[in-house]
């Protein structure tokens, strides 16, 4: 898994990045994982910006609105899996409806709350 071996006890530890273009929703985001134990959280709110940050390997695993103002999340859906990065994909549409890099992604259809988020993100990190 290209050296991101995610272990739960220490969830302090793990970076994860929130891929989301609502800062309001970005930031509350960053609040349930703050609160489920999860404090170590980097926003990208531009698909420029979350390459970046993936590209300088500064996060274990991610949570990827799949529409980023109107522009597909595609691209980080595949840089992800190149570097072997465990990612939740999220939308208001459907799993069916999402760009084929999002093919085999966990997802989180929105609207979701701060337990399911929190669930979501365990599974993704004990797969």
């Amino acid at each position: 898994m290209h050296g991101h071996q995610l272990s739960a006890h220490d969830l302090s530890s793990l970076r994860i990045l929130i891929v989301e273009d609502e800062p309001l929703l970005a930031l509350t985001l960053q609040d349930f994982l703050s609160d489920a134990g999860f404090v170590n959280t980097l926003i990208a709110g531009k698909l420029e910006k979350a390459l970046s940050l993936i590209e300088n390997d500064d996060c274990d695993a991610a949570i990827v609105d799949a529409n980023l103002a109107g522009v597909s999340a595609g691209p980080v859906a595949t840089a992800l899996k190149k570097r072997g990065i465990p990612f939740l994909a999220t939308s208001g549409y459907s799993s069916k409806q999402l760009p084929r890099e999002f093919d085999g992604a966990n997802f989180l259809p929105k609207p979701y709350t701060a337990e399911e988020l929190t669930a979501a993100i365990n599974a993704l990190i004990n797969a």
